[in-house]
């Protein structure tokens, strides 16, 4: 059991910056905080290499513990206003689209005062069926249900409508589903003996109900699952046939002068605000990340971008396990000072027998460098997993990982803590799949002394190896790659890569190339690189999305017609299949995966080509490389590369060195095959390889790659002091080299 968690205000910080700590605890009432530098993260008892530095800092000491409250669950917040709480006659309104109406009650429209019983509120019912509640402000309700429980993952007209002068309610559900389906239309009108208190001081929700969380943090709960489209707030009671009019209508404020607000989720698509495109500008913001440029009640299938027909797409599908920002408190801060050199830092938190690290990454002032040679730390990629569950949730994951299913303590936490939210791996309680994933949060995967070895953990076998060759290197990340492009790799001779930077923006990836035909250098000591395309936001930072379009291992499918992503428009899966593969930029690009054994490296003929001979310096001809290591005892494992001219493999690179030794449970990946067949595995297809490849580039740049996870896994091995780790620093020493690389004749 956890006893002490926590988050950080960012992942990237430089000298000047404050970086605010949040930590929560369970049981304890005090805890210890210390900065440590973190110089290599694996600390299996095995291997002898966990390292980490502790240094001065002026937050350290204890502090008195809490319990920190986190809420998942996305929703949609409208300040309130004398225009909701001033009505008489009233309808409320919008598409609904439920995928778990049979959870029990959930909110849809709510400006709701459960303590005062005032207001109104259109909800799931606890038999799934569309319910309107409205108080008399004593306590007293009237609720209305139609009693037929709305049909799963089918668009609904909800509506319902209060007739002062008539003293009734009416509620409806009109389905929309496919004609040879059961409708579940329904319609009930109830009798209100009160006159209802409208005056409720809650803000007008969505997709929930109001809720005061403790120390009177507002907020919500009984989240909804499903998608909502075109909610309306109209100044008069409707009969149903109007009702079904104001729903298909576009635009009823330009119709109707009744209307109080009809909110278009189609406007601002990529941001946190939700524009009310009516008379009186009632706007809003989402809450915890819903996911948007989904799918409308009427979307045709003409268009699959959701900018060509911004009106398809107006639907915000929310979850009631979203999260964004965990939004605790700060317990203290930290003020990056000057000399506090570029690398890996944590605050290391300790309560009773516990303790949990709050990683982050120091980088040079803007504009400077400290070293010639950066490592580029792969946080797109550590937010793409951030939190993981997957095993737990997929039928097949022993099998797929093969291994058995062990819990470490921090995945069990996760277990027992839903709130803290999913990874880009996952599924949704619902179903669909997770697009986003934030660092605003405790993750549980990030930092040393956490298992699996994955991600930052597996990353600091580089740091660790630099440290004790003693290579210069600054830290920087994907981050500052997204946000400062070529300009921030420019400043360094070399860049060298992590295990895994799977996941690259438009931003990243163009910086990364420019760099790269600018002359600079780069050795990508990892497998599995560059492979998908995501977005980060704007309006929200912190944030990652994915949409895992058409091809991969894509551990779910994505939904048709949305494979364009929210925070920018671009079309989202496969590099490949944007036309940029990762081997035109690195040599290699994924064909493998597998996790039981890892395999090793046979030189080639082009390794003695002299334009290689400073790679294998102090290598023998017919030397096995890499027959051991920390991933499944090789160098050659867990996810790996090859050359492919076909997918832009420049033509000059010289393949220096094929892996040999996989399983059978290393099997081609999806998008490397026409069709299944039986010869799948590394026992017994040759297409399952690694390729150690080197390339010169225009300008006087190289590219080096192993195309290989595991890797760095092998370089702590024997001390450092093997081939793996030589073969790594012939390549970055000669990289940071100023002397340019030649590009061969022909």
């Amino acid at each position: 059991m956890k006893k002490i968690i926590g988050y950080g205000s960012a992942w990237t910080v430089m000298p000047g910056d404050t970086l605010n700590v949040m930590v929560s605890t369970y049981g304890p009432d005090r805890f210890r905080a210390n900065l440590v530098r973190v110089i290599c993260g694996n600390d299996d008892p095995d291997l002898d290499i966990y390292r980490e530095e502790e240094i001065a800092a002026p937050f350290a000491g204890e502090y008195p513990g809490r319990d920190q409250l986190t809420v998942a669950g996305s929703y949609v917040t409208i300040p309130s206003s004398p225009l909701m709480t001033g009505l008489g006659s009233f309808t409320v309104q919008a598409w609904v689209f439920p995928t778990t109406p049979e959870k029990g009650a959930q909110g849809l429209i709510a400006n709701w005062d459960d303590a005062t019983a005032s207001g109104f509120a259109l909800t799931i019912d606890d038999s799934g069926a569309a319910a309107m509640r409205l108080g008399d402000g004593s306590g007293g309700t009237v609720e209305v249900t139609t009693g037929k429980s709305l049909a799963k993952r089918r668009w609904h007209l909800v509506s319902a409508a209060y007739d002062a002068a008539a003293a009734a309610l009416t509620v409806s559900q009109d389905f929309i589903g496919p004609q040879f389906e059961a409708s579940t239309s329904a319609s009930a009108t109830g009798a209100v003996g009160f006159t209802p208190a409208m005056g409720s001081a809650q803000p007008l929700i969505m997709a929930a109900m109001p809720a005061t969380h403790p120390a009177g943090r507002p907020g919500a709960s009984h989240f909804f699952n499903g998608k909502l489209d075109r909610p309306r707030l109209v100044g008069s009671a409707l009969n149903l046939a109007d009702s079904a009019a104001l729903g298909w209508d576009a635009l009823p404020h330009e119709r109707d002068t009744s209307v109080v607000a009809a909110w278009d989720f189609s406007r601002d698509i990529g941001g946190a605000t939700v524009i009310d495109a009516g008379p009186n500008g009632l706007h809003g913001r989402v809450v915890n990340l819903p996911s948007r440029a989904v799918k409308g009640f009427n979307w045709s299938g003409t268009e699959q971008n959701w900018r060509h027909a911004p009106q398809e797409y107006g639907a915000i599908h929310f979850h009631d396990d979203d999260l964004y920002d965990a939004e605790w408190d700060t317990d203290f801060s930290y003020e990056i000072p000057a000399d506090l050199r570029s690398g890996v830092y944590a605050v290391r938190l300790r309560a009773d027998d516990d303790e949990w690290y709050v990683t982050f990454f120091v980088r040079p002032p803007r504009g400077t460098a400290t070293a010639k040679l950066a490592f580029l730390a792969s946080t797109a990629t550590y937010m793409a997993y951030s939190n993981i569950q997957w095993t737990w949730q997929e039928h097949f994951g022993e099998v797929a990982e093969c291994y058995w299913t062990t819990m470490e303590p921090g995945e069990v936490f996760l277990q027992e803590h839903a709130e803290y939210g999913l990874s880009t791996y996952d599924t949704h309680s619902d179903g669909s799949g997770v697009r986003y994933a934030s660092r605003l949060r405790p993750v549980s995967q990030m930092g040393p002394k956490t298992a699996p070895v994955w991600n930052i953990n597996a990353d600091t076998h580089i740091l660790g190896w630099l440290e004790e060759r003693g290579i210069e290197y600054d830290v920087i990340t994907d981050e500052d790659l997204h946000n400062e492009g070529v300009a921030l790799l420019e400043q360094y001779s070399a860049v060298v890569t992590g295990a895994h930077p799977e996941y690259y923006t438009t931003p990243m990836w163009d910086g990364l190339r420019t760099y790269l035909a600018r002359g600079g250098r780069m050795a990508y000591l990892g497998g599995n690189g560059f492979i998908w395309r995501c977005a980060m936001s704007d309006a929200m930072p912190g944030v990652i999305e994915l949409r895992r379009a058409e091809d991969g291992i894509r551990y779910r499918d994505e939904e048709p017609g949305e494979y364009y992503m929210e925070f920018n428009g671009e079309y989202g899966g496969l590099w490949r299949r944007l036309g940029m593969a990762p081997q035109a930029l690195c040599g290699v690009g994924t064909v493998a995966v597998g996790f039981d054994v890892s395999g090793y490296y046979i030189r080639k003929e082009a390794s003695f080509d002299a334009r290689a001979g400073f790679i294998f310096e102090g290598i023998g001809d017919d030397e096995v490389i890499g027959n051991f290591g920390f991933f499944a005892g090789g160098a050659s494992g867990t996810e790996i590369d090859a050359a492919d001219p076909m997918l832009g493999t420049p033509p000059h690179t010289l393949i220096l060195a094929t892996s040999e030794g996989h399983s059978a449970n290393t099997m081609i990946v999806p998008d490397e095959i026409g069709l299944n067949h039986s010869a799948m595995g590394g026992d017994q297809n040759p297409d399952v390889r690694a390729d150690m490849t080197f390339f010169e580039t225009p300008g006087g740049g190289a590219v080096f790659s192993v195309g290989s996870i595991a890797w760095p896994g092998s370089l702590p091995h024997n001390g450092y002091d093997n081939n793996v780790s030589r073969v790594s620093e012939n390549v970055l020493r000669r990289f940071v080299d100023d002397a340019p690389f030649a590009m061969p004749d022909g």
